[in-house]
């Protein structure tokens, strides 16, 4: 998951990005308004936790302005602003959780995996697709009983493409998933190529693959 922070203080920013990134997000910081909302216009981001004290923007601001766009990243809104008003004015501007500071990580982290099987209307950590059975929790594939080892980073291409199956993602989208803000980066879109092709291979050995769908000259689709 690729995780946008958006905070000024940066000793609690850093604490955020050390504690996801052992956690296999990715992540990226803004330590302003302005900073974010270039991040957000150009990246595609899975989740973006948002604090409201900004020194350059109210945070309600840059959460409408988020909303406005076509793609539709989780928020969950840190703040100490923890007042009733405040609350029901972000989860009525979209916000999808609201966790007051100060907040335990664990609890952050439970939050955004509760954000999640709700947005993907999952029941549990397991999701169940084609005979194959993924952990998210445990980050652990299996077909009938059988484990099929994955690397990281076959293991996230595989979840995203399980999160959002029957939509055509494209290479970019994919790319930006797993490696991050692609405009920073070098960015190969043959990446993703290499790594579908692993995955096939892998998951061919004990089940069938064909449900994993090339849309030419555009990226892949997961077909349940």
């Amino acid at each position: 998951m690729h995780v946008l922070i958006v905070e000024d203080e940066a000793s609690l920013a850093n604490e955020l990005v050390h504690f996801l990134s052992k956690e296999h997000y990715k992540c990226d910081w803004a330590s302003d308004g302005r900073e974010a909302s270039e991040k957000i216009a150009v990246n595609l981001y899975d989740f973006i936790l948002l604090d409201l004290g900004l020194p350059d923007y109210d945070g309600l601001d840059l959460l409408a302005e988020t909303r406005a766009l076509e793609h539709d990243p989780a928020v969950i809104v840190l703040t100490a602003r923890g007042s009733l008003e405040d609350r029901i004015k972000g989860l009525g501007l979209g916000a999808d959780d609201y966790l007051p500071k100060p907040f335990s990580l664990l609890e952050l982290q439970a939050r955004m995996q509760a954000v999640l099987r709700r947005k993907f209307k999952l029941k549990s950590s397991t999701v169940s697709f084609n005979g194959y059975d993924l952990d998210t929790n445990t980050r652990r594939v299996q077909y009938e009983g059988n484990e099929i080892m994955l690397t990281k980073k076959e293991f996230d291409l595989l979840h995203y493409l399980v999160l959002h199956k029957n939509r055509i993602l494209t290479r970019l989208q994919l790319t930006e998933h797993i490696w991050g803000n692609v405009l920073e980066d070098d960015y190969d879109s043959n990446y993703i190529d290499v790594h579908i092709k692993n995955l096939r291979k892998k998951l061919s050995a004990y089940g069938p693959t064909d449900w994993i769908e090339t849309v030419r000259g555009v990226g892949y689709r997961l077909t349940a």
